[in-house]
Parts: structure tokens; C-alpha cells; sequence
């Protein structure tokens, strides 16, 4: 048999006793450790090593001994056993057994070196990548809603910012801000769960809508999502866009037997992307949808220049609001009522003035929609209630025996306000004023609308003597049979009925309406009032129509309240 020398050695013929040793070394170790050597293999291997310390050489016995461990018998019963069966060779010796043992733990020694280095490179390298893994993990969440999967409004900032960054002159962009309308009321009544089912199956069709054309969206709040397209060719090309992600939004979701349905309300904006900026297209965007909400919901709009400079002034003015009360910044100011019978002084109704620092004296219909909107409107209204009861009262002081009365606007928001009721006696109370000398203006559509507490609340009122009218009558939609059911003491006709009283030759169409309400208001025993009265001719004429009360500039212009009482007629107003 010959076999391969150690050390690279040209084979030699291994004698029978060197075989024999061989297999006593096989059969001494083998069960030590576990080795991927078969038989042969490993009866080969103690071959060699047998054949190579035959000699006594020192220098073989340490490479014998780093050998044994190299095949993976590095236990030190291997290494015992292995002694043992030295002493079986020719010329063994102390020296040889002690290099032999030397080198098989020179080399125990560097293996484990060399497994812990490999133990330190394996866990480096997987430490690495499940810090590269949280990490493409923890950007993702970072940058994308957990709900729906889809960007959120990082990420839609940094697209877009770099959408704009790139653009080149003559680029366009175009930004869509949609948003679900009523959604809350699914929440409200089936729970989150399903508000959340919806969200993800909305949120899939707006991916194949946009996703498909390659442009991008994110989810940016509750039920807000955001498309980007970038280098449009128009306006058009959003406006389609807008239509086609309404089309999909509209059709019904079946979720657990329920089949829920919503619109959506979607501003855009197209315009140059050289000098644009992110926040300002998102804001304009976000601005631009409230318009279509405006406009009657499931439907899109498209940026306006003079709406936005509009809808600016009002969100400036929220701000200023909030605190312009307590600044002092709003007065009062009262238009005479006047009976169309005798000419005299009946009272007057009080009108709001904001003297804004900045821009004068703002509109009642630029800030009331703001206050109504914001939640102002109730300390504000609260405000000018008992302001005009202070006014009224003075008023009744000064001139023990008349009885004027005073007007107040009540706003729709107040009309539902718990706090109506204690606001009116608190009023009332402080000021002194009999309740017969106040009235309260409620619109049309506010009254009509109002069901259960409200109307009891505005019954306990009137129980209490306090007139209340209808404002704006004629503009809406009033069931007269309804209103012989509601605690109503008078009408005050849309001033857009005197548009044909206006006219010196009329074809009579709005003397004849303006004259049938007056009739049937006198059925119901209800007084009339006509406001916008700007000739004597008017007056004369609504007069014998019929009307009971007139206000306008033919009997004075608002003024201040210590100038009402004074007031007896057109020529001294």
C-alpha cells in the first residue's frame, strides 16, 4: 500500500505493522469526535501520520499533532487516546510524544481563535444586515402610512420637492387634494374598524387610477390623499384625472354584508413648477377642495386666484378673531325700525362692526361665516345679546313712554347652542329689559330646519315674551303650515323683494308676492317688516300694501345707539 507522505513527502510503502497501528489509532479516536472522514479515508490519514513519525522526529510530531486537530479531532480524549498509541510506534520517545502534544495544542489553540474570528465575522455580517433590514424598515414606516401602504406626507413632501427642484422652464405640476366626504359619520356609527376597511379599499382604487398613469399619491390624514403629476400638458389633464378618481371612489364597498358608499370633494392645482414651492402647492390645493365642498361636495375644483385671495382674508381673519373681542375691536351700531302707518320710531336692530386694525371695518359677510365656522360666534353673539339689551334698556330710561324695540340676529350655530335659553334670561336680567322689547332674527332656512330641542328651546323663549322673526322670508323653501306650528311673531322680507318696488314703472309681480305674504302673514297673525327701503315712494307704497314695519336708508342709516331715541322720522334721522 503506499499512501501520501507527510509534508507533501513522496508516498512509502507502508508496512503491515504501521497499518496495524493505523487502525489501532482509528479505533482509539474515532469515537471522540465527530468526523466527516469515512473509513478508508480515515485509515489513510492515520497512514500518513504513522508513516511520519515512525522515525522519532520531533518536527513530525508537532505537524502530527496540528494535523489530528486540523481533521477535527481536538478533544483531549483524542488527544489521549492518540498518546497511547504512540508508544506503539518504532522509535517513540518522550520528546516526540511531547511535540506531538505541543502541536496538537498549538493548533486547539489557533482554531479556536479561528472559530471565534469566524463566530465574530458571522455575527458581524448578520448584525449588519438586520441593522441594514430595521433599518430599510424603519425608513419605510417612517415614510409610508401603516394603514393603507401608501406614501405619507414625508415622503409626499420629498417627492414633490425634488419634482420641483429638477423642473425645468416650462415644466408644469399639477397637484390633486382629495378628500372623503361624510366619512366621519361611517366612523361614527359602524366604528374605526370598517372606517379603516374602507380606507384601505378606497386607497387601492386610487392606486390603480394614479399608479397606472405613474403619478404619485399619499395618504396625508385620516381620509385625505394627495396625486402629484408631474410634467403636465394643462389643466385638463387634471380635471380627467379628477373625474376618473371620483368614478372610482363613488361606486359602493361591501364590507361584512355592509355596503358603504362615499363621495369625494377634490381641489387642484396646475401651474409652473419653476419657482414653485411644496407648501405652497399643498396649501393652495387644500384650499382649493374646501371650494368644492363649498360648491355642494362629490365634485372637484380647480384653483381660483381671486376665491384663494378670498379664502386668505378669511383665514387671516380666524386668527385675528379669536382675541379681537377682548381687544375691544367689534361695536355696535343700530338701524331704526319705523311703522309704515304713522312714520314713527319703533325700535331698531342692532348690527355688528369689526374696526380691524389693519384693513378698517371688515364685512359682517367676510367675518360672521368665519365666526360661525371657528366656534366665535357664540361668545360673539353672547356678546352683542346683552350689548343690545344694555342699549335697549337705556334706550326705555330715556324715554319712559315708548317702547322701542331691539333686534338681534341670531346666528344658525346659536340657534342650536345649548346656552340660548340662559343667555336670553342672563340678558334680559342684567340689563333690565322687559322681554317684550326684544326680538330675535333667526333665518328662514335655520328655523325650518329646527326640530326637537332647538324649538323648545326657542318656545320657552317666546313663553318668556320675547318676539321671534323670520329673516330673509321668501328666500327659502317655508311651509306656511309648518310655520303656524312654530313660536313666530313676525316676518322680515328679503330686501330682494324690493327690487320691482324699487322700479317707478313695475310690472307688479313683486308688489302682488310682497302683498300675498302680507296678507297671509296677517292671518297667521304674524307682523311684516320690509327691509331696503331707500325712497318715501316705497314706503308710501308698501304702506298700503299693508306692511307693518320699515327699515332702510330712507329712515336713517346705522348709527350709534345713543342716537336711536332721537330719531322720529326720515327728516330727523
Amino acid at each position: 500500500m503506499r499512501v501520501a507522505g507527510s509534508g507533501g513527502q513522496d508516498d512509502a510503502v507502508i508496512d503491515p505493522a504501521l497499518s496495524a497501528v493505523a487502525r489501532q489509532w482509528v479505533a482509539a479516536v474515532r469515537q471522540t469526535s465527530y468526523l466527516d472522514l469515512g473509513a478508508d479515508a480515515l485509515q489513510h490519514f492515520f497512514e500518513r501520520q504513522a508513516a511520519a513519525l515512525r522515525g522519532g522526529d520531533p518536527r513530525a510530531g508537532d505537524e502530527a499533532g496540528a494535523a489530528l486537530v486540523a481533521a477535527g479531532l481536538n478533544s483531549p480524549e483524542a488527544l489521549q487516546r492518540s498518546i497511547a498509541v504512540l508508544f506503539a510506534l518504532p522509535n517513540t520517545n518522550g520528546e516526540l510524544v511531547g511535540a506531538f502534544a505541543a502541536g496538537f495544542a498549538r493548533a486547539s489553540r489557533q482554531k479556536v481563535l479561528d472559530d471565534q474570528e469566524r463566530i465574530r465575522r458571522a455575527w458581524t455580517r448578520a448584525l449588519t444586515d438586520a441593522e441594514h433590514s430595521l433599518q430599510r424598515e424603519l425608513h419605510h414606516q417612517a415614510h409610508h402610512d401603516p394603514l393603507t401602504g401608501l406614501p405619507n406626507r414625508v415622503l409626499l413632501y420629498g417627492h414633490l420637492a425634488e419634482a420641483l427642484r429638477d423642473a425645468e422652464d416650462g415644466t408644469r405640476v399639477g397637484v390633486c387634494f382629495l378628500d372623503l366626504d361624510e366619512f366621519k359619520t361611517i366612523n361614527d356609527t359602524l366604528g374605526h374598524g370598517y372606517g379603516d376597511q374602507l380606507l384601505v379599499a378606497l386607497a387601492d382604487r386610487l392606486r390603480s387610477c394614479v399608479l397606472d398613469a405613474g403619478h404619485f399619491v399619499a395618504r396625508v390624514g385620516g381620509d385625505e390623499f394627495v396625486v402629484v403629476v408631474r410634467d403636465t400638458k394643462g389643466p385638463e389633464e387634471l380635471t380627467e384625472l379628477a373625474e376618473a378618481m371620483l368614478s372610482a371612489l363613488n361606486k359602493p364597498v361591501r364590507l361584512d354584508g355592509h355596503e358603504l358608499a362615499v363621495s369625494a370633494s377634490i381641489g387642484i392645482v396646475e401651474q409652473a413648477a419653476r419657482g414653485a414651492e411644496p407648501e405652497e402647492l399643498l396649501r393652495a390645493a387644500d384650499a382649493t377642495l374646501y371650494l368644492a365642498k363649498a360648491d355642494g361636495r362629490a365634485r372637484y375644483a380647480v384653483f381660483d386666484e381671486q376665491r384663494n385671495a378670498q379664502q386668505l382674508l378669511q383665514y387671516g381673519l380666524t386668527g385675528r378673531l379669536a382675541g379681537a373681542l377682548e381687544r375691544g375691536e367689534f361695536e355696535l351700531v343700530y338701524q331704526p325700525l319705523v311703522g309704515l302707518a304713522d312714520n314713527r320710531l319703533r325700535g331698531a336692530e342692532a348690527l355688528l362692526r369689526w374696526r380691524h386694525p389693519e384693513l378698517g371695518t371688515v364685512s359682517p359677510n367676510t367675518f360672521i361665516p368665519v365666526a360661525e365656522q371657528s366656534g366665535m360666534i357664540l361668545p360673539l353673539g353672547r356678546w352683542v345679546l346683552r350689548e343690545s339689551c344694555l342699549a335697549a334698556a337705556a334706550w326705555q330710561r330715556s324715554h319712559p313712554g315708548e317702547r322701542l324695540l331691539i333686534s338681534v340676529n341670531v346666528s344658525p350655530r346659536q340657534c342650536t347652542d345649548p346656552r340660548l335659553l340662559d343667555d336670553v334670561r342672563a340678558a334680559l336680567a342684567d340689563s333690565g329689559l322687559e322681554p317684550g322689547n326684544l326680538q330675535l332674527e333667526l333665518t328662514e332656512t335655520v328655523l325650518m330646519q329646527s326640530t326637537g330641542r332647538p324649538v323648545q328651546t326657542l318656545r320657552t323663549i317666546a313663553d318668556l315674551g320675547v318676539r321671534i322673526v323670520i329673516d330673509d322670508f321668501g328666500i327659502g323653501y317655508s311651509n306656511l303650515a309648518y310655520l303656524r306650528h312654530l313660536p313666530v311673531h313676525g316676518l322680515k322680507l328679503a330686501g330682494a323683494f324690493m327690487a320691482g318696488i324699487r322700479k317707478l314703472e313695475s310690472d307688479h309681480v313683486d308688489e302682488q308676492i310682497v302683498e300675498t305674504v302680507i296678507r297671509l302673514a296677517h292671518t297667521l297673525q304674524m307682523t311684516v317688516t320690509a327691509e331696503g327701503i331707500e325712497t318715501a315712494d316705497q314706503a308710501a307704497r308698501l304702506a298700503a300694501l299693508g306692511c307693518d314695519l320699515g327699515q332702510g336708508w330712507h329712515f336713517g342709516r346705522p348709527v350709534a345707539p345713543a342716537r336711536i331715541p332721537a330719531m322720529r322720522s326720515p327728516a330727523e334721522a
